[in-house]
């Protein structure tokens, strides 16, 4: 998946648990419950995971249940919505412009995108 060429400026990444799957086709926001925050090397090895992931073929739900705000020292970056049913990965945010901001297609079989939602699972609070 292609990421913007700011993705470098990230210094820390929100994990997030979406609840209103259903509003993210078109939000302006990311909404969920923040449950991690990964920082430094965690947040740079998740951007390396989601930048290998695959082109698959996207279907038509688009209910996101995970996501990411990529955050700089100082703004968002940038925000990711993942629908793992659908190979669906919307990319949206300050600057992220023409071709890059919109749904994407990502095979959810894949090691990478399996990796990646072994993370998100793993991040869950427990208890």
């Amino acid at each position: 998946m292609m990421l913007p060429p700011f993705q470098d400026e990230t210094e820390l990444i929100e994990v997030v648990r979406i609840t209103a799957a259903l509003r993210h086709v078109n939000a302006e926001d990311l909404e969920g419950d923040d449950i991690a925050i990964w920082e430094a090397a965690e947040a740079a090895d998740a951007l390396k995971l989601i930048s290998s992931l695959p082109d698959g073929e996207l279907s038509r739900c688009f209910i996101p249940g995970w996501g990411i705000r990529a955050h700089s020292s100082t703004d968002l970056l940038f925000q990711i919505a993942f629908c793992f049913r659908c190979n669906g990965a919307r990319l949206w945010g300050p600057g992220v412009l023409g071709k890059l901001n919109r749904i994407h297609s990502i095979d959810s079989d894949s090691a990478p995108a399996q990796e990646l939602l072994r993370r998100f699972r793993s991040a869950m609070p427990t208890g």
